[in-house]
């Protein structure tokens, strides 16, 4: 990446596809950033995961992706912000375990082990941004 850092990609997630898309451009973005396979393979997997519970959960949303460049780290960065009816209980939400009955059984919570740095932005009423951060080692 040599110290620049890519303008972030917007992409809708209001269908299936902009789930698989959402996988797509992350293995890219993974790629780029030279994350080893299993790294790779976890931010792709937390991905899809949030991306879904974007689009059944929030009734769709965007997916902001970039690489990062802080602090002498390099990384790939990950927003996904919907306009659903948010989160009523966060800490049930991030019990592991807990599954609203649909995606892949990972969770907030799943999602939250696979990446570097996680953080949940919701209130009842006002939809719901989750930012994950995955660094090269």
């Amino acid at each position: 990446m040599n110290g620049r850092t890519d303008g972030p990609e917007v992409l809708e997630i209001s269908a299936n596809a902009g789930v698989v898309q959402a996988r797509q451009l992350v293995r890219v973005l993974a790629q780029q950033c030279r994350l080893s396979l299993v790294e790779q393979t976890k931010l792709i997997t937390a991905a899809s995961e949030l991306a879904r519970n974007t689009l059944i959960h929030g009734g769709g949303g965007t997916m902001t992706a970039g690489l990062v460049d802080e602090r002498g780290r390099h990384g790939v960065r990950l927003v996904f912000t919907d306009q659903g009816r948010g989160i009523e209980d966060t800490d049930l939400a991030m019990t592991d375990g807990w599954t609203s009955g649909s995606g892949m059984g990972l969770g907030l919570s799943g999602s939250k082990r696979l990446v570097d740095d996680f953080v949940l932005d919701t209130a009842p009423g006002q939809g719901t941004t989750v930012t994950i951060t995955k660094w090269g080692r």
